[in-house]
């Protein structure tokens, strides 16, 4: 990173004043900004409550008592910049330093300066001073702003949306096509049906730096065309312990009637340990044999499971978190620091609204429900770091555990299968799901020489993580009343799924060499950077199914929340027995083995070209083993082996126009690999006879990336960009719904379109109000918009049921629009308070390619706004308030208006339903 250069004018100076007292004074200033004032920086003397921060002018001034002192300068995210003086009546002392590596004696005057990373200004400065396209945003402005969690701080950058259950959007761009690091290790994710871990499992108390990479550079992975997201975890600066609770209420959310699976309606299930009551039974084997149970064996198989639902009010949401952190100083310079972190949230949400899918060929309703769902969700985080830095040497240990829970009850009223005349049914899905995530790494870097022109980089990490749906259960009948079913046994009636996805390991490993060479210009040298990277995914995925088997059928009628005692009394007399139904297809293997090798030169150009070019060889191997649905379950897998090397070449160039803008342009080459869930040969199956089938036959897609950038950054807190962009992508993987054989089920599948061009432009401010007038010296916005076009090529011969050879691609809006409007201000040097405005909005999108003369099926415009208010009410007490989605539009998806076969219903929403407005409130101790 360019060392930034400043200059301190320091006056020190005694007269006589009452109580002989005297006077340290001084001005800062910046060379990079032709010798600007200082203003934001902070003065301080050590060992005393004194303390000045510099006024517009970069003047301090402290009054203090004959003595010896130090004092202690940040500034421009520097930190432990310390001066010790003395107080002598008569004496001035002027020092003029540029600071940068090293230090300055003069007598026993000492000035050492060492960057932090987490700082707004700091970070604002690296981005100016990087040759590559990236934004970050560090632990002081997530706290400042009231975030709670990364994936909300990643809101804050531009042309990022989040977007309920289906994670972040990148410039329009859905989660497939983005990636993440952690500490620059590859890590995978803890779902099968997303492409990174859900980040708002990542409490920012654990971060220290979030880095958002929107070009490609060769020692990250080449598997992204949106972002890559690399987490920089957090690092101790001294003993702090800090506990916060927090509370929420949701409006039509918590206080509302609520149903619950009894077995999560229990101490245990408060904290989201059911888990182990729901796996399939041992009696059934590690195969499928087509076993059915005897009564007895029905009965010690499901003891501890029922079909029970408990009818109940939602309380409010809670959370609680830990941390503690410590460091110590050894000799020569050296320290250990460690952080530990706990964390516990739970959450109570309800969504209702119609759920319909269309006919294809017919142009009326295959299924039209009216959905209701009561969702119990709790997030566990566990992480202990410990890093040891020295003058030529850090190492850093990260361990974690994240686990996520839900318990769902879902309730479907209408018909399904174009039924019309039975508009009645209702379909019951009571569903636990959980996933673990644990993660290791051992990271560090070590300067090979004294001069730090030979440096080693490398790291590793070990991940296992498990995804389940234990005993997915179905109800399907006819609603008689209120609390009333009507049912038989038999068909799909009664049904127990078992889907179980088990990363038996994930390992990565980096490993890279670091030359800097030829003349230093502003801090920087030419540095040639040459590595390897790799990471290896083994996991296996099984999905079983239990139907219920009558002895005969008969249909009865009976208290739907209580249906165990009739299923448990029928299984008791024979008349209803379970029996494992699974086919061929019930397990898949996929290991996938990435080895890449990069070189990299950053050349510097004078003062102001810099270049940074170099190459990736990246050479994937995945093997899958599955067997199709018509061998036989004993039968041999068929093995799937999928080579490929991918040569991808990038080049990041920064011209520096002045001191305070730049030009920037990048190309690459990277590739975009599929979701678990897109990829695996199975097909999941939902009560209403939707159906959601991965395609093993999809091929990663080629992208050509291109970025021209202009930055201006009239101070250290404002920025001005604009950009273009444009991606041609070859092969690119889109979700596709396409008809089934009769009515019955829609299905959702994924393949490979030919081609898609993608272009667009973003627009960036941050800027103070101050500007406009100095009474808005206290306000500060941030606007960030993308506006991008795209256009898909398909191939009607190898996509024979897509309706046009030409159309906008999948999960990709047109534009969108992100402000930042915050107001800061004190009631006193402690009570610091800052309240932000934050709004987001996207255009629609293309959520599923429409097929056999239907539509596309639209995700539909959104506005999200929310209000954050923080404040620190004492040196020790910190205070949260939020309200989330004030707004509170409706979330649809919705046919489109251009079918090629004519549409017999009124509405083409196919899904609605509302949020709600949430309240929170956080409150943080810190000892």
């Amino acid at each position: 990173m360019k060392f930034r250069l400043l200059f301190i004018t320091l006056f020190i100076c005694s007269v006589a004043l009452a109580q002989n007292k005297g006077t340290i004074s001084g001005v800062l200033t910046d060379k990079d900004s032709n010798n600007a004032t200082l203003p934001f920086a902070n003065a301080m003397i050590k060992g005393t409550a004194t303390g000045t921060t510099t006024d517009e002018n970069g003047n301090y001034a402290i009054n203090l008592n004959p003595g010896d002192y130090v004092i202690e300068f940040s500034f421009l995210g520097y930190e432990n910049v310390e001066v010790p003086f003395t107080i002598i009546a008569g004496e001035t002392i002027t020092i003029n330093k540029t600071l940068g590596s090293g230090s300055y004696k003069l007598e026993d005057v000492v000035i050492k300066a060492s960057s932090s990373r987490e700082k707004e200004t700091a970070l604002l400065l690296d981005q100016k001073q990087a040759v590559e396209i990236k934004q970050s945003i560090g632990a002081q402005e997530m706290s400042r702003k009231g975030i709670s969690d990364v994936e909300e701080g990643l809101t804050k950058i531009s042309g990022i949306t989040k977007v309920e259950s289906r994670g972040l959007f990148v410039r329009g761009l859905e989660d497939r096509y983005n990636n993440l690091l952690i500490n620059g290790l590859q890590a995978p994710s803890n779902s099968p049906f997303k492409k990174i871990i859900p980040l708002d499992l990542f409490p920012t108390d654990i971060v220290g730096v979030l880095n958002v990479y929107k070009t490609f550079n060769p020692n990250i992975s080449g598997d992204f065309a949106g972002a890559t997201v690399n987490i920089e975890t957090a690092q101790a600066k001294g003993s702090l312990t800090k506990l916060n609770v927090g509370f929420g209420y949701t409006t039509n959310n918590n206080g509302e009637d609520f149903l619950i699976s009894s077995d999560a309606n229990t101490t245990q299930g408060f904290f989201g340990l059911v888990g182990d009551e729901r796996k399939l039974p041992a009696v059934f084997g590690n195969a499928p044999s087509g076993r059915k149970l005897t009564s007895t064996e029905s009965k010690e198989a499901f003891k501890d499971n029922s079909w029970n639902v408990d009818k109940s009010s939602s309380p409010i949401n809670s959370s609680i978190g830990f941390l503690h952190t410590e460091k110590f100083n050894l000799k020569n310079e050296s320290s250990v620091n460690y952080l530990l972190s706990l964390n516990a949230d739970n959450k109570y949400t309800i969504r209702e609204g119609v759920d319909r899918t269309f006919n294809q060929g017919q142009g009326n309703y295959d299924n039209n429900l009216y959905k209701t769902q009561y969702n119990y969700q709790t997030a566990t985080s566990a992480l202990l770091g410990v890093k040891y830095k020295a003058k030529r040497a850090n190492i850093g240990f990260n361990t974690f555990y994240l686990r996520s829970t839900e318990s769902r009850i879902q309730d479907q009223l209408g018909y399904t299968n174009s039924l019309t005349n039975n508009p009645n049914m209702l379909i019951r899905l009571n569903q636990f799901e959980q996933s673990d995530y644990f993660n290791t790494q051992l990271f560090g870097d070590y300067s090979l020489t004294e001069d730090g022109k030979h440096t080693i980089k490398a790291g590793g990490s070990f991940v296992k993580t498990t995804f389940q749906q234990p005993d997915r259960k179905f109800i399907i009948g006819n609603k008689v009343s209120d609390t009333e079913i009507s049912t038989t046994y038999g068909g799909n009636n009664l049904n127990r799924q078992y889907l179980d996805v088990k990363g038996n390991y994930y390992v990565s490993g980096l490993l890279e060499y670091n030359w800097k060479f030829g003349k230093e210009i502003d801090g920087k040298s030419n540095k040639l950077s040459v590595g390897y990277n790799t990471f290896r995914n083994d996991l296996s995925s099984t999905y079983r199914f239990l139907s219920g088997k009558p002895l005969f059928q008969v249909p009865f009628t009976t208290t739907l929340n209580t249906i165990d005692t009739q299923i448990s009394s029928d299984v008791e007399n024979g008349i209803l027995a379970f029996q494992e139904e699974s086919n061929a297809d019930y397990k898949v293997k996929l290991n996938q083995f990435v080895n890449a090798g990069y070189f990299n030169l950053f050349w510097n150009f004078g003062e102001s070209l810099e270049v940074n070019a170099g190459v990736r060889a990246e050479n994937s191997n995945r093997v899958m083993k599955y067997r199709p649905i018509s061998l036989s379950i004993g039968d041999p897998y068929v093995k799937r082996n999928d080579d490929k090397l991918n040569i991808l070449p990038s080049a990041n160039i920064k011209y520096e126009l002045n001191e305070k803008s730049n030009i920037r342009f990048a190309a690459s080459n990277t590739i975009t690999r599929p979701i678990t869930m897109e990829l695996l040969p199975n097909q999941y199956v939902n009560a209403d006879g939707t159906v959601e089938s991965g395609n093993k036959d999809l091929k990663d897609s080629e992208n050509i990336n291109i970025d021209l950038k202009y930055e201006l950054f009239p101070n250290n807190k404002e920025l001005i960009a604009v950009g273009l962009f444009g991606k041609k992508l070859k092969n690119p993987i889109e979700r596709i719904f396409i008809p089934t054989a009769s009515s019955g089920g829609q299905i959702t599948t994924y393949q490979n379109s030919k081609e898609a061009i993608l272009f667009g432009a973003e627009l960036e401010f941050l800027l103070q109000l101050s500007r406009i007038h100095q009474s808005l010296s206290n306000f500060s916005l941030g606007l960030n918009t993308s506006l991008m076009k795209t256009d898909v090529n398909v191939d009607l011969v190898q996509n024979p049921l897509e309706n046009n050879s030409s159309r906008k691609l999948q999960g990709a809006s047109a534009w969108l629009f992100n402000s930042d409007l915050k107001y800061d201000f004190e009631f006193n040097e402690i009570m610091k308070n800052s309240i932000s405005l934050v709004y987001g909005v996207y255009g629609d999108r293309i959520f599923a390619v429409g097929t056999a003369g239907l539509d596309h099926i639209y995700e539909k415009q959104f506005n999200k706004l929310d209000f954050v208010w923080s404040s620190r009410i004492s040196e020790n007490l910190d205070l949260k308030f939020s309200a989330d989605n004030l707004l509170n539009p409706a979330y649809k998806l919705e046919l489109g208006k251009e079918s090629s076969q004519p549409i017999t219903e009124s509405s083409l929403v196919l899904k609605e339903y509302k949020k709600g407005v949430g309240f929170s409130l956080n409150l943080s101790y810190t000892f």
